[in-house]
């Protein structure tokens, strides 16, 4: 059985693994849109997805608490 993270790195963890897919995928998509596909563009697309990256990782774990508070004052509880 391969062994899991403790929970206490969920906090870490989520913003890290969402941020990492978002900003890969968004950077894509607006790479491709930029400058088409031409020779080079997944270079492009590698430097703006770390540029993204490095923003939006650091970002997601300052505002991830917020969003979470905000997200429960508009979203029922689940039930138990």
């Amino acid at each position: 059985m391969q062994k899991k993270l403790p929970a206490r790195y969920n906090l870490v963890a989520m913003p890290l693994a969402l941020s990492f897919l978002m900003t890969f995928i968004v950077s894509g998509i607006s790479t491709f849109n930029g400058v088409g596909f031409v020779a080079g563009v997944v270079e492009k697309w590698m430097q703006a997805w770390g540029l993204s990256w490095i923003v939006a990782f650091p970002t997601m774990l300052f505002v991830f608490p917020l969003v979470r508070r905000l997200v429960g004052l508009i979203v029922e509880p689940p039930k138990a």
